[in-house]
């Protein structure tokens, strides 16, 4: 037997194939076409193009891995949370799905939460415009027409599933990020739907993640090859299912990614919200168990930035910064270049250098950055501790990690050590293929999702702790007293 996990990202899509016992055995990608930004702050994508990736990706699979892909017996799913997928009638595709880091529904978010004031509290989650349920309240108002013909409203990895199998399901993971779901009861919840006039009956199916959701249409059965009948797991939003890939799921178990996003993500055993520090409580992909994330929307996408203005790559930038690194650099960065959720809630932040002169050059400015991006992890552990968590054992990844001098700046400003795994996907892909596993099998968790083996341990280097604490202060001043002097 095998197990197929499909990872639909907004760039493009990864399918993976493993064996009975999780080891990788092939992998296909396909790109996607890219999101386009309509306005300043808008960001959008048709989901036909994930499909049409999706397809690509495993029948590029048939064709280099053709007898394990004929053996496979479930498929999990994972992708981009919180995009607003809006069908109508025979499930036809109203309009281009808004996309996570689209910010133009700060205005419903106010609205909702006076609507309802004890929205906080039942959604253990601040109103954010990177969630789905305000952008269907910008649609109610700004696009009527679309509004008044919705009949369901579905996350980006739930379209595809629906295409895959003709159910309208969602497991609790990616649910947790649409600010309808009670997390801590995982179910919809009545009164969070009827803020934005909608009811059970525009949901999906909800199911655990390691659960059997559907079964895949015999005519993709045909198509791939596949002798059948084949199980289709819950699956997970993407971030906790790169926390299935790397075995993130215990309590106090969590990764640090630099990805385009940053996240910094921790397991626990009981929900545990903090709306006030704009922490992500969501369930977990199994069962009884949830997760805390703190979310920065530019962490290796500032580095992009820097690439883009400067005409560097970002290897050459970040290899720069190496080689003259001596301590915490004299100019600081704000990483808010798309807004910020985690701690500030804030869409319209803009990001900001600070203490430029005229020696700065690109190594001190791509230092900057890279610091700037730590700051803002070490903002989201201090609003996790805030809730109570601590973090026993934390691994990297995302393209980030690759820079040593990034990974050092993180284990001294979060005082903690950091494990890199050995050279190998530990993402999206791989977690949600064990989640095809476990569905298909009925496997515990537990037991199919281990930490990989371990590359180098980065501890932090005490000589810069006091430093880079001075620095940390100087760019938690920064924020309220340029956000004033912008109002």
């Amino acid at each position: 037997m095998t197990f197929l996990g499909i990872d639909i990202g907004t760039s493009g899509v990864k399918a993976l194939l493993i064996d009975e016992n999780g080891k990788a055995i092939g992998e296909a990608s396909a790109p996607a076409v890219e999101p386009v930004r309509p306005q300043p702050g808008w960001s959008e994508q048709n989901p036909a193009d994930w499909w049409t990736a999706t397809l690509g990706a495993i029948d590029a699979l048939k064709l280099s891995h053709a007898k394990a892909l004929a053996a496979v017996r479930g498929i999990g799913l994972s992708g981009h949370m919180h995009g607003a997928t809006l069908l109508g009638e025979n499930d036809d595709v109203l309009r281009p799905c808004i996309l996570w880091n689209d910010g133009r529904s700060a205005a419903e978010c106010a609205e909702m939460e006076a609507a309802l004031p004890s929205l906080r509290q039942l959604a253990g989650n601040i109103a954010m415009p990177g969630f789905t349920a305000p952008k269907v309240a910008w649609v109610r108002r700004h696009e009527p027409d679309i509004y008044a013909r919705i009949r369901k409203v579905l996350l980006p990895k739930a379209y595809v599933r629906l295409l895959l199998t003709g159910e309208h399901v969602e497991d609790m993971s990616d649910a947790s990020g649409t600010l309808w779901l009670d997390v801590a009861t995982r179910d919809w919840s009545d009164q969070l739907l009827g803020v934005t006039g909608l009811t059970r009956d525009h949901m999906p199916r909800l199911v655990e993640g390691s659960a059997v959701s559907a079964q895949l249409k015999p005519e993709f059965v045909a198509r791939w090859g596949m002798s059948g009948p084949v199980a289709v797991a819950g699956g997970a939003g993407d971030n906790a299912a790169a926390a299935c890939g790397i075995g993130a799921i215990r309590p106090g178990e969590g990764f640090v990614s630099l990805g385009t996003s940053g996240v910094l993500f921790v397991s626990n055993e009981t929900f545990s919200p903090n709306t006030e520090g704009a922490v992500h409580a969501f369930c977990h992909a199994i069962p009884d168990t949830w997760h805390q994330m703190g979310v920065i929307l530019s962490a290796t996408d500032s580095l992009n930035w820097l690439s883009r203005i400067t005409g560097k790559k970002q290897a050459e930038l970040s290899g720069e910064a190496e080689r003259q690194f001596k301590g915490p650099g004299e100019a600081i960065f704000l990483p808010y270049l798309s807004g910020e959720r985690t701690p500030h809630n804030n869409a319209a932040a803009r990001g900001s250098f600070t203490g430029l002169s005229q020696s700065t050059d690109t190594a001190q400015m791509a230092q900057a950055v890279m610091e700037g991006v730590t700051f803002a992890m070490r903002d989201c552990q201090r609003v996790l501790a805030d809730a109570g968590t601590s973090i026993n054992r934390l691994l990297a990844v995302g393209g980030g990690s690759k820079s040593a001098l990034w990974l050092k700046m993180l284990a001294t400003n979060l005082d903690m050590e950091i494990a890199l795994p050995e050279d190998g996907d530990f993402g999206g892909a791989l977690g949600a293929a064990r989640l095809g596993l476990c569905a298909a099998t009925g496997a515990n968790p537990a037991d199919v999702m281990s930490m990989p083996p371990i590359k180098t341990t980065i501890a932090p280097d005490t000589k810069l702790s006091a430093a880079y604490t001075d620095q940390y202060a100087h760019y938690r001043a920064l924020y309220p007293a340029i956000e004033e002097a912008r109002s």
